[in-house]
């Protein structure tokens, strides 16, 4: 067949005989892909005479932007929280396992610790893109310790702090840098919070509130100045009451400013919120629902005690404690789980449980111009699912980096 491959040389993949998520619909059509990026077919075909070197055949099932987790604390026995000399292969050997969950890209995130442990950690982790080697760094999520005592969850209370005049000074002072972070969870009610807001959204890094007495008020005036994300929605917040709704209350403010979208993460294990409330959540603000697994570093591992951060905790089933407390600490459940989950208790489409793995939080840190979608000229990071949403095999960048043994 005579070819014209003026514009590049590099091979075409072209997955065949699967249902692909575009446009919020799962349609029955190839998806092509060279050098990572997922191709026009009609400029393929019409403006360069090309065609595909290699095809994959998806055997009918749901090819999906792959997923992103925002909020993984560890898992498999690595705690991001817990300083040591060689981070970076933790956070590695982690984003190697979890391609087996469909996850292509996360958010290292670090639990309120001291000052030493921020300036030993923050330094060894990079943003960089996934492969075989595992699933890419997007940027660490720093979740305290600007938070409410009050609220603190599992953060263990010694290292919480406020915010002083100084504003963006009091971070770098605690972190030491934010070159590698994308996510801030801090609790809007602290006085001289709205500086430090508005500051790092300049930057370009998501403010998140969380962990917080906050009422409604406070919440949108955060939202005001920049804030766009709300940390695992219901846990660790004022309970929804009817004539202060608090942090809940965004999912239908009239406040929030317009084009601006409010998204909220939901640990969806069945044991951190109840189905009705994930449901009244849902189906409230759709397209705002971001699936994370807030997972700790018991997740892949036996019952028994382990470590979060600076705390002792313990599995019993599937729940995580702080240790001889009934206080949950994060999830031990992994993001399908978390999917198949959300579809059965929200009874939403296939399509909207996966966009809350993907497309969501890819707007939450405003990269959905290359991640979250199957659009043409997205990167070409994969999830094929078959219809219970059980993850078949895991492709970043068009090349499969992990398939289930048959």
């Amino acid at each position: 067949m005579p070819t014209n491959r003026s514009v590049s040389d590099a091979p075409i993949t072209q997955f065949i005989n699967c249902r692909i998520l575009r446009n919020h619909k799962l349609e029955r059509e190839d998806l092509w892909v060279r050098e990572g990026r997922i191709l026009d077919p009609e400029k393929l075909f019409f403006d360069e005479k090309g065609y595909a070197d290699k095809r994959v055949d998806c055997g009918g099932n749901i090819l999906a932007p792959g997923f992103i987790d925002v909020q993984i604390n560890g898992g498999y026995g690595v705690d991001f929280s817990q300083p040591s000399d060689d981070v970076s292969s933790g956070i590695s050997f982690v984003g190697k396992k979890i391609l087996e969950h469909g996850v292509t890209s996360f958010c290292p995130t670090l639990v309120t610790s001291p000052p030493d442990v921020y300036h030993k950690v923050l330094p060894q982790v990079k943003v960089h893109d996934g492969g075989a080697h595992g699933a890419g760094v997007l940027g660490l999520h720093l979740e305290g310790p600007f938070i409410s005592v009050e609220k603190k969850g599992a953060h263990p209370e010694k290292f919480i702090r406020g915010f002083s005049s100084k504003g963006l000074h009091d971070l770098t002072e605690t972190y030491g840098n934010l070159d590698n972070v994308s996510i801030v969870t801090l609790a809007p009610e602290l006085s001289n919070s709205q500086s430090v807001v508005r500051d790092l959204s300049e930057r370009g890094i998501t403010v998140s509130l969380g962990h917080s007495t906050a009422n409604l008020s406070q919440a949108e005036d955060a939202v005001q100045h920049g804030a766009s994300f709300i940390t695992h929605l219901f846990n660790a917040m004022q309970p929804f009451l009817h004539r202060d709704p608090g942090i809940v209350g965004l999912l239908t403010s009239d406040q929030v400013p317009p084009g601006r979208t409010i998204y909220y993460g939901m640990i969806s294990d069945g044991i951190h919120t109840n189905p009705a409330a994930l449901r009244i959540a849902h189906r409230a603000h759709p397209k705002g629902m971001v699936l994370v697994t807030d997972a700790i570093a018991a997740m892949g591992l036996p019952p028994g005690r382990h470590t979060l951060g600076q705390q002792d905790i313990e599995i019993q089933g599937l729940h995580a404690y702080v240790a001889g407390t009934t206080t949950l600490c994060g999830s031990i459940a992994t993001m399908d789980m978390c999917l198949r989950h959300f579809k059965q208790a929200s009874g939403c489409s296939v399509e909207e449980a996966l966009e809350a793995a993907s497309l969501h939080p890819a707007q939450v840190l405003g990269i959905s111009n290359k991640k979250g979608n199957l659009d043409y000229g997205s990167d070409a990071d994969l999830a094929l699912l078959d219809d219970g949403l059980n993850v078949k095999a895991t492709y970043i960048s068009g090349e499969e980096v992990w398939r289930k043994a048959p």
